[in-house]
Order: structure tokens, then C-alpha cells, then sequence
């Protein structure tokens, strides 16, 4: 039963194929299309091309008409008919701006012009053909419409006042009637703020508005304000200076803080700055106490010539000139003063270095002083890398049993960082009633034997003395070694390993029990350590 299955599936399926096959080859069966551009697109005014032919037509079929339609509201509607025998026909509102392109009945691409926005939409091209019947394809067609841009300045005056607290506009962008919607921007240094807004036009077409407000200040004046705006490809741009009228702002120049008694050609000017300029200025001297008292309080001394905005001094300096000089400016704007305090001392004042001289000589200072500790921090890092690199290389040219043992590792809370007197303690194993008892209860430990051939080094030649560890008689011989030095020695020795690892197998064999020897000296790399008690 599978079998008959398997088979009749095979069957249907073989067969399936070489029909698909056959059809494949039958002329225009699969391969005829209609073939336009998906999106067509143009400006207002401008003239566009709606391809549309019909490509690899059937044997004996015949092509009776070309039609184009637009789709409108759900339904077709006819635009332009081409047929064979009846001819052309362009119906309103194409009638004039509508044409075929060719003559031929497999191509049916027409051309639009003087585009308006209405004929945006949905266009159908449709070949009827004989015997196979209709064949269609649609298209979109875009309008677009160029905005108009400008920017237009604020016809109110911008004028900057104390307290005002209220931004107001400044300047308006506009682009109208653009499709679709224009991008505004503004580009400025000015700390304001843009708004936008962005209305549909009854035909389509959209207008983009967007105001600069600003709070005025004396800051803002000639600061440039850019409108930018972005559409499609292109991009506009339009700037203006922004005019801020604002009061005067008063300084007064000419007082170095050096007028002494019989100095002559001095000066006071007072200097302003406002928009519009200033127009009238005027002096007021109020004089220092017990200095001045015949002179009225505001009036100027008698040896003073105002001209306009600057006050010169006739003949030499005298006490009477000391004072607070006040100069008021005034413009349309308002009126604002400045002021400045005269002192007159017997003699001249020294010269001193200029501050600019100063000011280099301290940055010298400075840079010659980063660059010393720069040097030193260099020297003395590189001796300690060359210290590190002798001791290394020392290490390296001893024997394995002459290397110093690795450091222990650190116990939290528990180790000492060094020992000290009362930490030692000296074990006497002469006078033991029976020391290889106690030895014997010792971990035992693995003999340790220099497998190394011993070469003569610098190190050796300082090292050669007392026994070495291969000539150690017995155990209590080497435990009952004395030091001469042992609480500055023992500070130094790692207690890590045991010093019976380090015992060559006859260690304990009593034919050695009357022999003695010397533990080395402080200061010595011998490998053997020589603690009271052991470590664990």
C-alpha cells in the first residue's frame, strides 16, 4: 500500500513538472507584461513622461487599443484612448497638454504638460488585445511644488531695558506653498528661542512659518541672525543684523593710579558705549574730605577744560584735583554714568616690571620647574630598574641550592611583619635524653640533594666556609649550632621550609655523632636556616 502511495505521489508530481515545463515555452504565455515606472514625479509647470509598453506579445495576438484612466475616488476614468483604426482621443481636462509619444500600439507612453497639482494621482495603462484579452499596470504620479522663502526683519524697534524679563520677535521665516513642507531652521550665536508652525494650503500645498524671539540686550547688538531652509535638494538661506538700542555704558580712561604733585598734561575721558550713540555728557567732582572745601560739591576745579567728553588739566597736579570724578552720558535711550577715584601723592610712584614681563618669567619658571621633576622622576626610576636588573642577574648566577627561598605568603591578621627577641627562641639538643626520638616525630620530608654542578662564581668564592650541606654529620649536630649574631641573622632568614628537607639521607646515622660544625654567618646566601622553633 505504501508502495502504490509512494508511487502515485512520484507520478503526479513528474507529471505536474513537465507541464509546467511545456507552458513555459508557449510565446508570451508567462513573459507577456505591461511595463511602466512605479513613481513619476515633476514641478508644477513642468512636463513629465508616463512609460508604458507592452512587452513580448503572443503569436497572432492583436493589440485593438491603448487606454489610460486615473483612478478617482475608487472608480476609473478615462483620459486618453489610442486606437488603430478609430484613432487618438485626449479627453478634458488633458486635452491640450496630453500627446501619445509613438505611433506604434505596443508602446503606449504619453507625455503630461504644464503640470498642476490636481493631476497628482493613480494612472492606469491598459492594452486590449485579441485573443488573450486585457493586460494593465499602474503608476503614481507625484506633484511637486517649490516653496516661496523669505525672511522679514521685525518692524518694531528692539530695545533693551533694565528688568524687561519678556522675549519678543525678532525676526520671521516663511516658506509657502511648497510640497511637500519645507525643513526651517536658524542658525545664530543669540540665546533665543524659534517656534514653528505649519499650515496645509486648500490646494495641497503646505506653508511653514517659524518666529526667533529674543530678549534684547546690549549683548545681542550686531549679532547675525540666519534663516535656513531645506526642500528637497535645494537649500536657501537669508541673514540679517539684528539693532539693539540700548543705554550708555560708561567708563572713564586717563587716572594710572600715579598722579603726583607738579605733574602736568593730565587728562579724564570718559568713554561710552551705546546705540544709539551719546549726545551730551557731564562732569561732577566729588571732592576728598579737608580737600576742596572752598569748591562746591559737583563743581570742578578751576584749571579744568571740558571739551565734549574729555577733561584736560591746565598747569601742574596739585591736592585740589584729588576726588570721585562722576560723568554721566546720555542718548536717546536713557542716561547712565561712570566714575573714578583721583589720588594725589607727593612723588612718583616706581616703575615697575610690566606685567607682561612677568607673566613670561613665571611661565618660564613654571616650565623649567615641570621639566627638572620630570628628569628626576626619570634618573631615579631608571636606578631602581638597574638595581632590580644586578640583583636579578646575581640570582640568576648562583647554584639552586645558593637561591634564597620565595617569600611566604601573607596571613590576614595573624603575621608578624618581622620578628623580634622575644619571638626567638634557642633550642639546645645536646643535652637531650633522646634526640632522635624527637627527631623522629618530625614530618617526615623528602631529602633535597644539589643535583647542580658546582662552578666557581663571585659568590661562591665569598661563601666557601664551614660545612656544607652534603658534609652534615648528624641532625642534633646541626641543631646544636650557636650564632653569634643570630637576632640580626634570624630577622632575615624566610621561615617557610623546614631545615630537615634539606638533610642528605645519612643525616642520622650515628658514626657522625661526634663530629660539629659552623652555621654560616650572617650576610651569607648558604642555603641552610637555623631556626629556634618551626613555623607552620
Amino acid at each position: 500500500m505504501a508502495g502504490k502511495l509512494q508511487k502515485g505521489w512520484f507520478g503526479g508530481w513528474w507529471t505536474t513538472g513537465v507541464c509546467l515545463t511545456a507552458l513555459s515555452y508557449v510565446p508570451g504565455l508567462w513573459a507577456q507584461m505591461v511595463l511602466v515606472n512605479d513613481t513619476v514625479s515633476g514641478y508644477i509647470g513642468t512636463d513629465v513622461n508616463l512609460h508604458c509598453t507592452l512587452t513580448n506579445p503572443s503569436l497572432g495576438m492583436k493589440i485593438t487599443q491603448v487606454t489610460w484612466q486615473k483612478a478617482t475616488n475608487g472608480s476609473k476614468q478615462n483620459v486618453a484612448i489610442s486606437n488603430p483604426v478609430m484613432g487618438i482621443s485626449i479627453l478634458p481636462p488633458y486635452k491640450d497638454r496630453m500627446v501619445f509619444r509613438n505611433s506604434s500600439t505596443r508602446d503606449g507612453t504619453i507625455q503630461l504638460s504644464r503640470l498642476k497639482l490636481e493631476d497628482e494621482g493613480v494612472y492606469i495603462c491598459e492594452f486590449a488585445t485579441f485573443p488573450d484579452g486585457n493586460r494593465e499596470n499602474q503608476l503614481n504620479l507625484t506633484v511637486l511644488a517649490k516653496p516661496t522663502n523669505r525672511m522679514q526683519a521685525t518692524t518694531s524697534l528692539l530695545i533693551a531695558k533694565a528688568g524687561m524679563t519678556e522675549k519678543i520677535v525678532v525676526a520671521t521665516c516663511t516658506s509657502s506653498n511648497g510640497k511637500p513642507p519645507s525643513t526651517v531652521s536658524w542658525e545664530t550665536k543669540l540665546k533665543g528661542v524659534a517656534e514653528y508652525q505649519e499650515i496645509r494650503n486648500p490646494n495641497g500645498t503646505f506653508t511653514v512659518v517659524s518666529q526667533y524671539r529674543l530678549l534684547p540686550s546690549r549683548e545681542a547688538h550686531r549679532q547675525q541672525l540666519t534663516c535656513v531652509v531645506n526642500y528637497q535638494l535645494d537649500r536657501f538661506t537669508d541673514s540679517m543684523t539684528l539693532n539693539v538700542l540700548y543705554e550708555p555704558e560708561v567708563r572713564i580712561d586717563g587716572f594710572d593710579g600715579n598722579w603726583y604733585l607738579n605733574r602736568k598734561d593730565v587728562k579724564l575721558t570718559c568713554i561710552s558705549d551705546a546705540n544709539p550713540p551719546a549726545t551730551s555728557y557731564q562732569w561732577k567732582l566729588v571732592p576728598l574730605p579737608n580737600v576742596g572745601r572752598n569748591r562746591l560739591n559737583g563743581s570742578l576745579p578751576d584749571n579744568v577744560e571740558v571739551q565734549n567728553s574729555t577733561l584736560f588739566f591746565k598747569g601742574p597736579v596739585t591736592y585740589s584735583l584729588a576726588g570721585t570724578y562722576v560723568c554721566e552720558a546720555t542718548n536717546t535711550i536713557g542716561t547712565r554714568s561712570g566714575q573714578v577715584e583721583v589720588n594725589v601723592t607727593d612723588k612718583p610712584l616706581p616703575r615697575g616690571i610690566p606685567g607682561g614681563i612677568f607673566g613670561i618669567l613665571g611661565v618660564v619658571a613654571a616650565a623649567a620647574l615641570i621639566i627638572s621633576v620630570a628628569v628626576t622622576v626619570f634618573i631615579v626610576y631608571r636606578r631602581q630598574q638597574k638595581g632590580r636588573s644586578d640583583t636579578d642577574n646575581d640570582l640568576i648566577d648562583l647554584p639552586p641550592s645558593h637561591k634564597p627561598a620565595p617569600p611566604p605568603p601573607k596571613r590576614k591578621q595573624e603575621m608578624k611583619s618581622h620578628l623580634t627577641a622575644e619571638d626567638i627562641q634557642v633550642v639546645h639538643l645536646d643535652n637531650m635524653k633522646e634526640p632522635e626520638e624527637e627527631i623522629q616525630k618530625l614530618p617526615p620530608q623528602p631529602p633535597y640533594y644539589d643535583m647542580a654542578a658546582t662552578e666557581p662564581t663571585p659568590h661562591s668564592d665569598k661563601m666557601n666556609f664551614g660545612k656544607r650541606h652534603t658534609e652534615i654529620p648528624d641532625a642534633g649536630d646541626y641543631l646544636s649550632c650557636r650564632y653569634s649574631r643570630e637576632d640580626q641573622y634570624l630577622a632575615r632568614i624566610p621561615y617557610v621550609y623546614s631545615p630537615l628537607s634539606y638533610l642528605p639521607e645519612d643525616a642520622y646515622s650515628s658514626r657522625h655523632s661526634e663530629a660539629s660544625f659552623c652555621c654560616p654567618p650572617p650576610g651569607s646566601r648558604a642555603p641552610y636556616i637555623c631556626p629556634k622553633e618551626q613555623y607552620v
